[in-house]
């Protein structure tokens, strides 16, 4: 593999989209690309946030795969560490130099199990979760083999309804079973409601955390008669962070996609009625697309089609234009609608996808720009790690 720290050797538009140094205009599509001074913005304020309001930030690194994105989260926002979904997710990070990595997830097959508890080798904190006494037993047995930690969060399904217990015995019932259990530290509470963080309404938005606050608080109560002590409550999201902020009882958000931005979360409405996009996030992740032909006059044909985006939340947004609308896509086409024939061929257009995480995962690299100069590369570090 060839050293990413040095782009000598990188051919632009087959190894890399761009180099550092080009212009803007020089990327070769279809790529992502960052707006540098958007994304350390979105940063700063989340972090700002949390440290406002006495929370710690984990930031979700299944949104971008990326070590070096997740740095600079650490760097700038004062990051505790990162969750992310899958073992292999997280021995990116922790190669990467990330420190403090949660598997926001069961970990079940005996080898991921192995893998996971021979992390903290490395000697970072790692966490997992757990939502069935069988599996306390998993991973103690391979902590004691390897001679580690793992610590594990009890994970409640508050609404979501995937993993997760949905009862307060339940809970307690796991939480003494890791705390008993050699190899393992119980570190509290996992409350992640994943279900309502693209509603709309902010009013729909906050009856559903409502209920999940009262789930958790119960539990976490129920733990101290215990003499369990939970060291994190962790949950929130980009469309929920501030319920969980104001709960009382949540210390730990776990928010990804503020970071960029899509045109879903785009469309939620915070506590004024006000799209997301407009004011409270900046949109820093686009899909950079060329016209590659105009032979219809009312429509351009962009080289962004299916193989370079994820459309399971919807179409892209063409960025910054109200004058053209991408409306059609095919594997290595997409429509714009170009009703006043104002696009040309190899013009370029920004488009914010509809669903940042897996589009993500669909590319190989990162082109950071600042001042219409190419400024990093970044590789999206963990792509294609979903084992």
């Amino acid at each position: 593999m060839k050293d990413v720290s040095n782009f000598d050797d990188f051919d632009v538009g087959f190894d890399i989209p761009a180099k550092p140094g080009m212009d803007e205009a020089e990327i070769q599509t279809p790529c992502l690309m960052l707006d540098l001074d958007a994304l350390e913005r979105n940063i700063r304020k989340m972090g700002d946030y949390a440290k406002a309001h006495g929370m710690r930030h984990r930031v979700h690194g299944k949104m971008h795969k990326s070590v070096d994105v997740a740095k600079l989260q650490i760097a700038l926002g004062g990051a505790c560490g990162v969750c992310c979904q899958k073992v292999s997710e997280a021995e990116v990070f922790v190669r990467g130099g990330i420190s403090d990595v949660l598997v926001s997830n069961q970990v079940r097959e005996p080898a991921k199990i192995d893998r996971l508890a021979r992390l903290p080798k490395l000697g970072v904190r790692v966490l997992c979760c757990v939502d069935d006494p069988a599996n306390v037993g998993e991973l103690s047995a391979a902590a004691e083999r390897h001679g580690t930690e793992v610590e594990c969060l009890v994970e409640i399904d508050c609404g979501a309804g995937r993993c997760g217990v949905t009862t307060t015995p339940e809970v307690v019932e796991i939480a003494r079973a890791i705390d008993a259990a050699p190899g393992l530290k119980f570190a509290g509470i996992q409350a992640y409601q994943g279900a309502m963080q693209h509603l709309d309404a902010y009013a729909d938005r906050k009856a559903k955390i409502d209920v999940a606050v009262a789930m958790v608080k119960d539990a976490v109560e129920a733990l101290k008669a215990e003499g369990l002590e939970c060291d994190i409550v962790g949950g929130g999201g980009t469309g929920s962070y501030y319920f969980e902020s104001a709960s009382g009882v949540y210390n730990e958000l776990q928010c990804g996609s503020y970071a960029f931005m899509d045109a879903d979360y785009g469309r939620i409405l915070d506590e004024k009625g006000e799209r997301i996009d407009r004011g409270e996030w900046e949109n820093a992740l686009f899909l950079l697309t060329s016209v590659m032909s105009h032979a219809k006059p009312d429509k351009a044909i962009v080289d962004a089609g299916l193989k370079a985006q994820s459309v399971d939340s919807g179409l892209p947004v063409v960025f910054g234009r109200d004058d053209v609308e991408y409306v059609k896509c095919s594997d290595e086409h997409g429509v714009v609608a170009d009703p006043g024939g104002v696009l040309s061929v190899n013009d370029k257009l920004k488009l914010v996808p509809g669903h940042c995480d897996p589009t993500c995962n669909v590319h190989d690299w990162y082109v950071g720009v600042r001042g219409g100069k190419v400024e990093v590369v970044w590789p999206v570090s963990a792509r294609g790690f979903a084992y």
